[in-house]
């Protein structure tokens, strides 16, 4: 199995208020979360004109118009985490009426869905964690064929996912194709970025993150596709986070562009998979230096196209050149096996 071309994946963790409820309040992080909705037409007009294309996985609680809608939906079987404060149907139930500006987002979903190149995943239907304590296999699969459903409903059709927090759980990918879910976004490599609880990310982990955003530390990160395609689902594992600009750090930020430039480079030029990803509300705040600092990379990218023929593909469109392989090679196996 060889490829002619490397492949540069986007993805982003669409999540609003779901993402951040444990350790945010709408007075402590409402302005990102408004900026984030403000940012993502522009994000996607810099798609758009560059040919990035892009899957935004999307907390399926975000899909309903308001809280009687949400709460009629619901899931029998719920996660009881141990670690308290983390489960959100304790926050639902408590809550009279949930802002909508915080909660959900169908027409922007919409907006989204309708744009070439774009795709929605899931982020699963709660923002599930599945390395805490208190949940198992049976409350994962109800909150997945939940997220299926609503995304359906709205006419979206779900293949892709990824694990909040990036929880990779093996044991659960079983059920991911059992309810037509056909890749996810992987961990990054290194001990830094390995699955874990929360307990599991310690303060040493956090800074050895940090530094290779603008130093190389693990490597350029990028990722053999034929190691992506060897079982379903399929694993395209992450590259790089797009960290927001930050007024402090703002004297390296040559230093974390040349970063991501340097992986995706090396991605085009060895015909390889480089994955980009970041929250929408990552952009919102200092919207126009994280907008100018994406359009940078978006620059790059065009430049590697042109000059390697370096793909954009989301994770539905290399799930769909997956199964095509897979198709062909159970073709080939069976002519030879009449031969």
């Amino acid at each position: 199995m060889t490829f002619d071309h490397g492949v540069f994946t986007v993805s982003l963790d669409f999540e609003l208020l779901w993402g951040v409820r444990e350790t945010r309040t709408i007075e402590s992080y409402g302005e990102n979360l408004r900026g984030g909705r403000r940012a993502i037409p522009q994000m996607l007009s810099v798609f758009g004109n560059s040919g990035i294309h892009a899957t935004w996985a999307t907390v399926g609680f975000m899909f309903h118009r308001d809280t009687a809608e949400l709460k009629a939906s619901l899931p029998a079987a719920r996660p009881h985490y141990k670690r308290p404060g983390i489960s959100p149907y304790e926050y639902i139930d408590a809550a009279h009426e949930l802002d909508p500006l915080y909660h959900f987002a169908p027409e922007l979903i919409a907006r989204i869905a309708a744009q070439p190149g774009q795709a929605i995943g899931t982020h699963t239907y709660s923002h599930y964690y599945c390395l805490e304590e208190g949940q198992g296999v049976r409350e994962f699969e109800e909150d997945i064929a939940c997220a299926v459903d609503v995304a359906r409903r709205s006419g979206v059709d779900i293949t892709s996912i990824v694990f909040p927090r990036n929880q990779c759980n093996d044991a659960y990918l079983a059920v991911l194709m059992k309810h037509g879910i056909l890749c996810y976004r992987g961990t990054q490599g290194g001990h830094a970025y390995a699955a874990s609880d929360k307990a599991g990310q310690s303060r040493a982990r956090r800074a050895s993150r940090l530094l290779d955003a603008y130093v190389n530390v693990s490597g350029h990160n990028t990722h053999a596709l034929e190691d992506c395609f060897r079982s379903m689902p399929f694993n395209f594992p992450a590259s790089s986070f797009l960290r927001p600009f930050k007024r402090k750090a703002a004297m390296l930020d040559t230093l974390r562009l040349n970063r991501i430039k340097d992986a995706m480079t090396h991605a085009a030029i060895h015909k390889r998979l480089y994955h980009l990803w970041w929250h929408p509300h990552n952009f919102g705040r200092d919207m126009a230096a994280n907008i100018a600092f994406l359009q940078r990379i978006a620059d790059h990218y065009v430049v590697l196209r042109e000059r390697y023929g370096f793909v954009s593909l989301n994770m539905e469109e290399l799930c769909a050149l997956g199964e095509r392989l897979h198709a062909d090679g159970r073709a080939s196996s069976a002519l030879e096996t009449a031969v």
